[in-house]
């Protein structure tokens, strides 16, 4: 059964905050834009081999703000969970994570993705914000598998979703358009009876 957070008409993601040791994540707010925008650009030779093409507009407060909007409906709709990854004592914002393409039926599955700012690769950040989106997603979602997937040149990556208990899959050609071109990806999974919390 799906996480019921939202009230008729609510357009804003909930109020919910997932603690770990390092970081803590929640859903995207209007006032994040700033450190958002500022942390991208200044990450954007890092993030763009990795990411779809970034439009001209991308860290505009405006598409910012109908980022946010969809993101809410997603959460309202049951069909995506997107957070922002903070780090512990700081509060700086070092990136991003999320839940997309939620299918419940006979799947109860969902698509974990995630960014981290270049200062803040290689602390084990994006590790424990993963850890947090699986205790959400195996918990209060109650989905039975998640999926990610990354490019065979990202090894960070692949260290990520592995020391989140992620299981390497398969391989898939051409599965999503990366920098403007269609890109071959590692496939990973992981299920609710290998989740370890």
């Amino acid at each position: 059964m799906p996480l019921r957070l939202f009230q008729a008409g609510f357009l804003s993601p909930p109020a919910i905050r997932l603690d770990g040791e390092a970081v803590f994540i929640r859903p995207p707010q209007a006032r994040d834009w700033r450190d958002w925008a500022d942390l991208r650009e200044a990450s954007r030779e890092f993030l763009t081999p990795w990411e779809p093409t970034w439009p001209p507009d991308a860290l505009s407060r405006p598409a910012f703000l109908r980022r946010v909007r969809r993101q809410a409906v997603e959460w309202r709709e049951d069909e995506g969970y997107s957070f922002l990854v903070f780090e512990r004592g700081t509060e700086a914002l070092v990136g991003g994570i999320g839940l997309s393409n939620v299918r419940r039926g006979v799947a109860q599955m969902g698509t974990m993705g995630y960014w981290v700012g270049r200062p803040y690769a290689r602390r084990g950040y994006t590790s424990e914000a993963a850890r947090l989106v699986l205790g959400f997603a195996f918990g209060q979602l109650g989905l039975h598998r998640v999926e990610a997937a990354c490019l065979p040149s990202n090894i960070p990556s692949q260290g990520v979703l592995e020391k989140a208990g992620f299981s390497r899959e398969g391989y898939a050609r051409g599965y999503l358009r990366i920098d403007g071109k269609w890109a071959d990806h590692v496939l990973f999974g992981i299920l609710r009876d290998d989740w370890r919390g």
